[in-house]
């Protein structure tokens, strides 16, 4: 069994409250689950009004396949979503 993780780390422009950030961290986290079946939650930075720290994680039976899914799902945030990338790891364990 392989687990493949990814962590982002990203800035959300123009947000005057803490409602809007959840509007926004709520609509990522959805995307991810319907479109590519990852488990994801914001994980860190959830005191801070202007960034997010968001964890996904995908099980599978292929190092590579995982990868790709979750580059495929960091593509969809980086494109398709209004928030400016700090920083990103996409790391694969085998258990």
């Amino acid at each position: 069994m392989i687990v493949s993780m990814i962590q982002i780390i990203f800035e959300i422009p123009d947000i005057d409250n803490i409602k809007e950030k959840r509007r926004v961290i709520k609509s990522i986290t959805e995307k991810l689950r319907r479109r590519y079946r990852l488990t994801a939650a914001e994980v860190d930075l959830q005191d801070s009004l202007s960034f997010s720290q968001i964890g996904g994680a995908l099980v599978s039976n292929s190092r590579s396949h995982g990868e790709t899914v979750l580059q495929k799902a960091f593509n969809m945030i980086e494109n398709e979503t209004p928030v400016r990338i700090q920083d990103m790891k996409i790391h694969s364990e085998e258990f």
